[in-house]
């Protein structure tokens, strides 16, 4: 019943009555879903469609809360300051609410603002709570639950500007709606994939030798065919890897090798028949 506290995210506060108006016509998922107890994964894109963040969406009364990286924080509030125009909304960080997570048969506290993660039910939950309130319960490793499951988690996972969603799996996880309508980037990301134009995944590793840094490339048969994302120190990885690729085979990374592992839940072109 492992919880963690989220020391590298922070809470974005969106209030104002065009507040589900403004940000349905920025992001990549379908904000009205957002609901108590139900959280909404999206991300915000560049008009090209290339990604620039992502964060978790939730409902409290009359405003969204947005769940994302801290490092991002006052970037986010800025860039989608500049959309306001008209709209009667506003942005502000939250530093007084604090971002936590629990799986397996943990529960949330009934005072925090929670819902389930919605990518994985074997993710667990998300919750917000006041800063520096500590929660009973054993202490989890959510880095090495994360990569277990194959979940992206931003930077380094996916580069400001250059990412597509659907190479870290945004479609299989609920980040992507198909019918909401038009937002910033939505041609990109529905052309790759109604044309099937994926040529790179962002795919779960096993690590086996010394961590490799984000970055370092990956090689099969001294052919560059990838690079290194997050790791962790339990032999868990994320890499980027050119397509197609075979599930089991032995890539060197630095002085690892690193060897794919296709979780259930993502759909490689060849596996979907595309």
């Amino acid at each position: 019943m492992p919880i963690a506290p989220l020391s590298d995210r922070a809470v974005v506060e969106l209030s104002g009555e065009d507040r589900l108006n403004f940000l349905q016509g920025l992001v990549s998922n379908d904000v009205a879903q957002a609901a108590p107890n139900r959280a909404v994964w999206a991300a915000l894109l560049t008009p090209q469609g290339k990604w620039l963040a992502d964060f978790f969406i939730l409902a409290e009364g009359d405003r969204l809360l947005l769940d994302v990286p801290a490092a991002q924080a006052a970037l986010l509030v800025q860039r989608l300051s500049r959309f306001r125009l008209r709209s009667r909304v506003a942005l502000a960080e939250r530093p007084d609410l604090a971002v936590w997570a629990g799986w397996g048969e943990a529960a949330p506290p009934p005072e925090a603002i929670a819902a389930p993660d919605p990518r994985l039910p074997e993710a667990g939950w998300r919750a917000l709570l006041p800063a520096g309130q500590a929660l009973p319960g054993p202490a989890g490793d959510y880095g090495r639950h994360r990569l277990a499951l194959g979940l992206p988690d931003g930077a380094p996972d996916l580069e400001p500007e250059k990412s597509v969603l659907l190479e870290a799996g945004f479609d299989e996880l609920g980040g992507v709606s198909w019918s909401k309508g038009c937002y910033m980037g939505q041609e990109l990301t529905a052309r790759t994939k109604y044309r099937g134009l994926l040529k790179r995944r962002l795919v779960p590793v096993a690590v086996e030798g010394p961590l490799p840094p984000p970055g370092t490339p990956v090689l099969r048969d001294g052919a560059a065919v990838g690079e290194m994302r997050s790791g962790h120190p339990a032999g868990l990885g994320l890499a980027l890897l050119r397509l197609p690729l075979q599930e089991g085979e032995r890539l060197s990374c630095g002085e690892a090798v690193l060897v794919p592992r296709v979780p259930g839940w993502m759909r490689l072109p060849e596996q979907a028949g595309g």
